[in-house]
């Protein structure tokens, strides 16, 4: 798709900074990674050959009577008889990393949490498992929970800020009350008591915070509306019979959304860190979900275990900074004083 000329010469600011440039480009490969992480670190076969028959176990569970077992339970591919099943009677492609972010070696002599080593590249946790597949399957979760809050809370917050902005008076008066309220509520506290409540999963976590994470835009947008909203252009079509919602959709969100272009990969920055925080204090994601903030608080938990939180501080801070390298340069892409 070809771009206009404005947008050409933003992202040719946006490419001058270099660091910005390619933070973007490394938190592309780091979300694709993560989305793959079944074929990166998992405990069964990515393809199985078996008496001249293909079979998929990392997408479809199937029995141990299906690779010459005696039992109908699901296959353990840790198994010795099976895998001497497979290997005697076909072949078998495994992940890199032979184990998913909740199996454990069971095999081993070394005690839990074992440093890394050629078997574990980054160790094992507490409970066994496997570091660098809690790292790929937390990151594949946080960077999803991260966009998908950035994105509802953004819809959310530009709706209300374009309402107040372009209606004002009474309209604006009681919902910048609302909203002072509504924000000097105390979000972790009333989450934490809410999951004395309620067992919490993805989604209800995904619900909560952007129940009361939707008013970081609604200012910017807010006052990008009321800035347009006696402009000569605009008033001509409310006096050509325009309706509002054409006109703010068409005529003034594309001005208020160069402000609010350059505030969102903070945003999603400070989404992942609730994220992380809530399950550092054990009110996130339900137990055995593979988490940044639990890997820290093992590792705050372990501390003759320095790989795990230094691990999970490491991988945490570099994906932030890339987030913030990526705001400052979408922050000059959208600044035309900006000359290199």
């Amino acid at each position: 798709m070809r771009l206009n000329a404005i947008n050409q010469a933003r992202w040719e600011r946006f490419k001058a900074n270099r660091r910005g440039y390619w933070s973007l480009k490394l938190f592309v490969v780091i979300f694709i990674l993560s989305l793959a992480a079944e074929l990166i670190a998992n405990d069964k076969p990515l393809l199985v050959s078996y008496q001249n028959q293909l079979y998929t176990p990392f997408l479809v569970n199937y029995s141990e009577t299906t690779f010459g077992g005696e039992f109908r339970t699901a296959a353990d591919y840790q198994d010795p008889v099976l895998l001497k099943n497979i290997e005697d009677n076909g072949w078998a492609i495994w992940a890199p990393v032979r184990y998913s972010y909740n199996s454990i070696n069971f095999t081993t002599d070394v005690p839990f949490p074992a440093p890394p080593s050629f078997q574990h590249w980054l160790g094992t946790d507490e409970n066994g498992s496997d570091v660098l597949a809690q790292v790929l399957y937390g990151l594949r979760i946080s960077i999803l929970f991260g966009l998908m809050l950035t994105l509802l809370a953004s819809i959310i917050g530009i709706t209300v800020g374009a309402t107040q902005g372009y209606y004002g008076g009474k309209v604006d008066l009681i919902g910048q009350r609302i909203i002072e309220v509504w924000s000097g509520m105390p979000t972790l506290f009333l989450i934490i008591l809410l999951s004395s409540v309620v067992q919490p999963n993805f989604w209800w976590l995904l619900a909560i915070t952007v129940t009361f994470g939707w008013m970081s835009l609604v200012g910017v947008v807010r006052a990008e509306f009321l800035r347009t909203r006696n402009f000569d252009y605009i008033r001509a079509a409310r006096a050509m019979g325009v309706r509002d919602g054409t006109i703010m959709r068409r005529h003034m969100l594309p001005n208020a959304m160069v402000a609010t272009l350059t505030f969102l990969p903070f945003i999603l920055c400070g989404s992942i860190t609730t994220l992380t925080s809530l399950d550092f204090l054990g009110f996130g994601l339900p137990i055995g979900s593979p988490s940044l903030g639990s890997l820290l608080l093992q590792g705050k938990n372990n501390l003759q275990a320095p790989w795990l939180g230094i691990t999970a501080f490491l991988v945490l801070a570099s994906l932030l900074s890339l987030l913030i390298f990526i705001g400052e340069a979408v922050r000059d892409a959208f600044d035309p004083s900006k000359v290199y």
